[in-house]
């Protein structure tokens, strides 16, 4: 791990110029102190780019110009129309910088063939494109037509368009100075439509979004989303049944629901998709932003971060603050996911001292120092605080191992005891216990999870009251032993912090609920059991077989405190999350059949470790 760190010596004058800089003005009017163009860059092959430019009207000085590529449109369109925010946020909005969206590669106003991940090319030759290329010829395009740039060129974006903005890190334009990728896409097999090559049946929705091509340049939606006729999400899916029963909704025009169906296993078609792997000598300085709730995002940021930190030796840095996803970008007083609250106005301290600083530092002429930041800038969502590191993970954490222990245990050592629970895909367990229609889940990831702690086919691991705080920071690994009569099944593992019985509610807990003895989702992942010995082969489970099944669960940051306990939950249906594992082994999930979806019994071995990294400060 490196921190590129560079010196920076401040005058008080100018200290107290920047701080009062960063005053916003409540009344700021984006029509008022901005122009905007409208233009169609083209690119190497000829294909032709809708970019929206909106460049200061003060042209006394140069700006940087900051960069959005999306695919979810840059409207309004027409040059009298204004967006009322744009940029990252307020802060770098009023100090003034030529704002740039673009919709990418076949959606919306441009022209071409959409990808919902396009593969990376290293080596194009003549009219060979990909998504890094299009960002080179759009910001050469932009250096050499935009009046008052400085030369300088960040990116940014949230979820697809930070996934944008990743890939913008491989286009190699020496103007691109600096990139913050937040919650970003990194591989579809472990983020948004797959986790562990489980399929999230919750994004089925989304479908509608990113699988129909439009015949040309569109200004108004040209799909629509499936009518299920019912709010009850849950019901719904249930009765739907098996996964080809939903190609009534779906038909072949719609090319992404083909490629789920006809690419269950990590194969070149997924790998080549992948960004991660392609992190890799990186020049331009990186923020990676993500939320420690994010339900959609989680792999992508880490993984991006770490693998930077491997290959690369640039500026790189890392900001997770107590976030669903996106919430960093929106400005609300009291941050709360769900029933939990975390504190007030971390968004708006996130956007002014740390987002407007990253890109100041790098894309204005003036700031030519230490940018102050953090390496690793991470909120501990159990004693609501932020935690500066010098590296992420940490570089004192410790392993410690608990076991699933007989009588409900967490225990230090392994025993021979095992639980045994009954699975019945007709009555899967929910991972909300909520009857509601979302097209993406937030809530659930601090979700109180005693419903499930309830059910007969959820086993549940936890310590005593414990005596002192325990911080944990990093990555989880479950390392389970399990047997099944089926053969085949999915394995779903939640950490848990189990609040004490007087603890007090917040602003936010609703009038049903009390926050004594609140079981709160810290981190949750689901492996689909298949794919135990790896993600290209998948393999049956030999019935009544001990197995191992090992699941990462991706970094937490938080203390569970003296007073709390720390739990564990242990299932195989998290619906409608993820779709109904059959139970019994079919080659394509996809095309499993009503009589392929059997009840079985599970069993889950006392020498079953959960692994956490334990930082003793």
């Amino acid at each position: 791990m490196k921190i590129f760190r560079i010196t920076l010596f401040l005058n008080f004058f100018f200290f107290i110029g920047v701080q009062s800089f960063a005053q916003l003005q409540e009344d700021y009017s984006v029509e008022d102190n901005y122009t905007k163009l409208e233009v169609n860059i083209p690119m190497r092959d000829g294909t032709k780019l809708h970019t929206t430019i909106y460049s200061p009207k003060d042209t006394s000085t140069e700006y940087p110009i900051l960069m959005q590529r999306t695919p979810y449109s840059s409207r309004p369109y027409g040059e009298d129309q204004f967006r009322s925010k744009i940029g990252p946020n307020e802060y770098l909005m009023q100090e003034g910088n030529i704002i740039v969206y673009q919709d990418v590669r076949g959606r919306w106003m441009s022209e071409g063939e959409y990808d919902n991940m396009r593969a990376f090319i290293p080596n194009k030759t003549g009219e060979q494109f990909d998504e890094a290329s299009d960002t080179y010829d759009t910001i050469e395009w932009l250096i050499n037509n935009v009046e008052n740039n400085n030369g300088r060129v960040g990116t940014w974006g949230i979820s697809y368009p930070g996934f944008y903005a990743t890939y913008s890190l491989l286009s190699e334009h020496p103007a691109l100075k600096a990139a913050s990728p937040q919650a970003s896409i990194g591989d579809f097999f472990f983020d948004d439509f797959h986790h562990n090559g489980a399929y999230l049946l919750s994004y089925w929705r989304a479908t509608a979004l990113f699988g129909y091509q439009k015949d040309g340049p569109a200004d108004e939606a040209w799909y629509n989303l499936p009518d299920l006729g019912t709010e009850d999400q849950y019901q719904f899916f249930l009765d739907a049944g098996p996964l080809s029963n939903l190609d009534k909704y779906y038909g072949e025009d719609n090319i992404f629901w083909q490629q789920l169906k006809d690419h269950p296993n990590y194969d070149e078609f997924w790998q080549s998709r992948g960004i991660v792997q392609h992190m890799k000598d990186i020049k331009p300085a990186v923020m990676i932003v993500g939320g420690l709730f994010d339900a959609e995002d989680l792999y992508g940021p880490f993984n991006i971060y770490k693998s930077i930190e491997e290959h690369s030796d640039n500026y790189n840095t890392i900001v997770f603050g107590p976030w669903s996803h996106g919430d960093w970008a929106r400005n609300t007083e009291r941050q709360a996911v769900g029933n939990v609250y975390f504190g007030d106005n971390i968004s708006d301290d996130f956007q002014k001292n740390y987002e407007r600083v990253f890109f100041n530092h790098f894309l204005k002429e003036e700031a030519n120092g230490n940018t102050s930041l953090p390496e690793a800038h991470m909120y501990d969502t159990g004693l609501r605080e932020w935690n500066n590191y010098e590296a992420w993970p940490p570089k004192a954490v410790q392993q410690k191992s608990f076991y699933l222990g007989e009588n409900e245990s967490l225990k230090e050592t392994p025993s021979d005891s095992k639980e045994e629970f009954i699975s019945d895909p007709k009555k899967p367990v929910s991972y909300n216990n909520e009857i509601k229609m979302v097209f993406t889940p937030r809530e659930y990831m601090t979700g109180d999870q005693r419903f499930a702690a309830r059910r007969p086919d959820v086993l549940v691991f936890e310590t005593e009251v414990l005596e002192e705080d325990l911080k944990m920071a990093g990555p989880i690994e479950a390392l389970l032993q399990v047997a099944t009569t089926g053969t085949s099944a999915d394995w779903v593992v939640k950490v848990i912090d189990v609040y004490p019985p007087d603890a007090e509610d917040y602003e936010e807990t609703p009038a049903h609920l009390k926050m004594g003895n609140y079981h709160m989702m810290v981190r949750s992942e689901v492996m689909r059991g298949r794919f135990r010995n790896g993600f290209e082969n998948p393999e049956p489970f030999e019935p009544n077989k001990k197995t191992a099944v090992n699941i990462t669960l991706q970094d937490i940051n938080h203390t569970f405190k003296k007073g709390h306990k720390l739990q564990v939950q242990v299932q195989s249906t998290w619906f409608p999350l993820i779709d109904l594992n059959p139970q019994t082994y079919v080659p394509n999930i996809f095309e499993a059949e009503e009589e392929d979806f059997t009840e079985q019994t599970h069993t889950v071995y006392g020498d079953s470790a959960i692994i956490f990294s334990v930082l003793n400060e």
